[in-house]
């Protein structure tokens, strides 16, 4: 979209005043005001959690904090909030580049990774200053618990749930920290070494952003809870683990953009081979599924996985519906391409897209045809055994779908951590973004309201993730080990049975 440019009378550059000067009360205003109107003509799950009640109420508080001037940053935080109350993991909210490079550089960031473990925030990451393991109850002051409840506006997850927000400290402890309370000139950490209580204190300083990302990728439990994975053979693999039982470990659905794609091509082959392995070795009972990384992906890989786990007829959704055919506000919305003529179509484009797909009209909302939504058979080769499926808090969007389907509809027994996608539903598939004119502050959404075609359970809640049947977390002693405290489960339970 055409980029606004906004002139102060001192003519200074727009992210020097941003990071140095308040806004004016009057142009935030306006600015949450369209971030509102946005949000309830495109957003169909604004309500899906919070009554209109509860979402008005929250944007009360909101104006009540911009009656006078802001800095950005402050203004920034007070979306966050919004955006993350909504419960949608895939709503993000995002400063402007410009201001968000200058708001971050040089030396200001919390040296080290850290890791929630039980509840107790410990430090994730070999060093000479405070040891690997130390529980921290408190930086420059400030109580853990207080802490962290101030840093989870900073990722989302799906409903109500918690659990999600541990991944997003775990990966961006240092930026959130930054992000909250500002740059630090340095770091008094109150801790207890491993095994101790004894509390002890720490004087360490900020280090800059390359040696923060730096220390991250060496954290210590790397090995146990990656977060990447760098070749497309990693994204997926298979073995047998003994002569009764075989794992199937995915940790994307990132795998090509669509059915048509080689990676998605070569994956379907991949679990042919798989599966028809199984169907010709009736020795191995037990399949354990591993989605723990799984944050999402594209579909049909979602799906298709699921296709050899189905006993019986499924479909992705059991209803799906979207706000509109035609892009509200346009001014605002970002385009990928930059020349206005191909906006024009790519808007266009867009549009089409939606009239095909959601093209009936009830009570204010545009309907799936269920031409995209069929009724899709299991796979010849499905496998018939006792399934185990190790989840995670990171599973999210196609990886949560996935899991939901596995949880409600087949014999498996999922172990581990409540999911942050959630069981019975979520937002997804196709996300937009807005950008706010005066801010300049960006807003990305998914606009598909998504109930997944699972059966209602007494153990699995709405709003919240994908519950598991037993539910186990890593240990302390666990975590030292780097030992995989959900699989090491499932295979004594394996054993027993």
């Amino acid at each position: 979209m055409p980029k606004l440019r906004i002139v102060f009378i001192f003519l200074l550059p727009l992210f020097v005043l941003s990071q140095n000067k308040k806004w004016p009360a009057e142009k935030l205003k306006q600015d949450l005001i369209l971030f509102k109107e946005i949000r309830e003509k495109a957003n169909s799950g604004l309500y899906k959690y919070r009554t209109k009640q509860q979402i008005d109420s929250i944007y009360s508080w909101a104006f009540s904090k911009i009656k006078d001037p802001k800095e950005l940053i402050e203004f920034y935080k007070i979306l966050l909030q919004i955006t993350d109350f909504e419960g949608s993991l895939h709503n993000d909210t995002t400063l402007p580049d410009d201001f968000e490079k200058k708001y971050s550089s040089g030396n200001v960031f919390f040296p080290y990774p850290v890791k929630l473990i039980q509840n107790q925030l410990l430090l994730n990451f070999e060093n000479a200053e405070i040891p690997l393991g130390s529980q921290i109850y408190s930086i420059n002051g400030i109580e853990t618990k207080k802490l962290l409840t101030s840093l989870f506006k900073y990722y989302t997850t799906d409903g109500y749930n918690t659990t999600g927000k541990s991944i997003g400290i775990g990966s961006s402890f240092a930026k959130y920290f930054q992000m909250e309370y500002g740059a630090q000139k340095s770091f008094l950490v109150e801790y207890s070494l491993p095994n101790q209580t004894q509390r002890l204190t720490k004087t360490i300083y900020p280090v800059s952003n390359e040696i923060r990302k730096e220390n991250f990728k060496n954290r210590f439990s790397l090995p146990i809870d990656s977060l990447q994975y760098n070749r497309a053979k990693d994204k997926y693999s298979f073995k047998v683990i003994s002569r009764k039982t075989a794992l199937l470990s995915v940790h994307t659905f990132v795998i090509g953009r669509n059915a048509k794609d080689k990676q998605h091509i070569a994956y379907k082959k991949y679990l042919d081979s798989c599966f028809q392995y199984l169907s010709t070795h009736s020795e191995i009972q037990n399949l354990i599924i591993d989605v723990r990384n799984n944050g999402g992906g594209t579909d049909p890989n979602d799906i298709v996985t699921f296709s050899y786990l189905a006993q019986k007829v499924y479909r992705e959704n059991a209803s799906a519906y979207v706000n509109f055919q035609k892009i509200p506000f346009p001014n605002y919305f970002v385009y990928e391409e930059t020349n206005a003529k191909k906006q024009q179509e790519e808007r266009k484009d867009f549009e089409d897209e939606l009239k095909e797909e959601f093209p009936k009209f009830e009570n204010g909302k545009y309907f799936q045809d269920e031409k995209f939504n069929p009724l899709l058979q299991p796979d010849q080769n499905s496998f018939k055994g006792q399934i185990y499926m190790l989840i995670s808090s990171r599973i999210a969007s196609a990886g949560s779908l996935f899991a939901s389907l596995v949880a409600g509809n087949t014999n498996a027994i999922a172990i581990g951590e409540e999911t942050m996608g959630g069981y019975y539903g979520h937002n997804g598939h196709t996300p937009i973004e807005y950008e706010l004119p005066n801010t300049k502050i960006k807003t990305q959404f998914s606009i598909v309201n998504l109930e997944q075609d699972v059966p209602k359970k007494a153990n699995q809640i709405f709003g919240r993730g994908i519950i598991p049947d037993h539910e186990i977390l890593q240990t302390f002693d666990d975590f030292m080990k780097n030992r995989d405290t959900q699989l090491e489960y499932t295979l004594k339970q394996i054993e027993q049975k």
